[in-house]
């Protein structure tokens, strides 16, 4: 049996330089221009609160820091809105990646800069970005409140912090819970240990509303405004990874009730959108 030895950081990384977040969504790899776009394309079908929630460009002259990059889709948007634009990621790949993604779109590479960093020790000196965004990211680092006091220290006087964290009471929470729990007749497991366990890099965190408020207030953060949305994940419009090939989960796919999750609304999404500020 194959030990890790790879600290909890080191396994959260080795998980996310195999597979760089969003990329399975592009099916044309050898027109790179056309698999970007395809990227792109899914991305805001899926989560289309996004664009509304970024406001690429709404920042035009401002700096921005941009933590965790997947595939670079969004940290093209905010060059295209006009952006001073640095982003940084833990892994190679998608530091990669995202570089092709804008060489093969025309971006020049003095217009932006990009770089390996960790979260939780960000490169940078105080009071440097006017906004500071981090979407899907700050859940997987092992230690959420200093990533977010990084964020924090960072920022300008009344810079904004936007990130996207995940949010339990969710139907993500509780489908994880039923095949990971229930199934397995491990019914004294809570919603956040199949989530922490079991959800993409091991040590995925979810936060309640308070949760998340606290975690900010204990930041120093202030003007702090939640919102809960419906992920694609809770209405399985996601493109299942290797795990979920079976035939049991393709019947799942197909028959999910969609519909009744819908008439619950965003309450029992499993996205939490963050925005909040640095007093001045």
């Amino acid at each position: 049996m194959a030990i890790n030895n790879y600290s909890p950081k080191e396994t959260v990384k080795q998980h996310w330089e195999n597979e760089v977040c969003g990329t399975r969504y592009g099916a044309n790899y050898s027109n790179r221009k056309i698999y970007f776009q395809e990227i792109l394309d899914q991305r805001y079908n899926m989560e289309s609160y996004i664009l509304d929630f970024a406001q690429f460009n709404e920042w035009e002259g401002k700096k921005v820091l941009e933590i965790g990059l997947g595939s670079g889709t969004d940290f093209y948007n905010w060059i295209m809105g006009g952006a001073i634009a640095t982003g940084i990621d833990f892994t190679k790949s998608s530091v990669k990646l995202t570089k092709e993604r804008l060489k093969v779109n025309g971006i020049r590479p003095e217009i932006y800069s990009l770089s390996i960093a960790d979260a939780e020790m960000l490169p940078f000196s105080n009071n440097k970005f006017d906004l500071v965004y981090s979407y899907g990211v700050l859940h997987h680092t092992p230690d959420t409140f200093l990533a977010f006091s990084e964020a924090f220290r960072v920022l300008k006087p009344m810079g904004v912090f936007k990130a996207m964290i995940y949010h339990v009471p969710s139907w993500t929470g509780w489908l994880l819970w039923i095949r990971h729990a229930l199934l397995k007749g491990e019914i004294g497991l809570s919603v956040k240990d199949v989530i922490f366990n079991n959800l993409e890099s091991p040590g995925t965190k979810a936060f309640t509303c308070n949760e998340a408020k606290d975690l900010l207030q204990s930041t120093g953060f202030n003007d702090i405004g939640l919102t809960i949305k419906l992920s694609p994940g809770d209405l399985l419009n996601i493109k299942p990874s290797k795990k979920y090939q079976s035939i049991f989960y393709k019947l799942l796919w197909r028959f999910y009730p969609r519909w009744m999750v819908r008439i619950f609304g965003d309450c029992y999404g499993f996205t939490l959108l963050i925005s909040a500020k640095k007093p001045g």
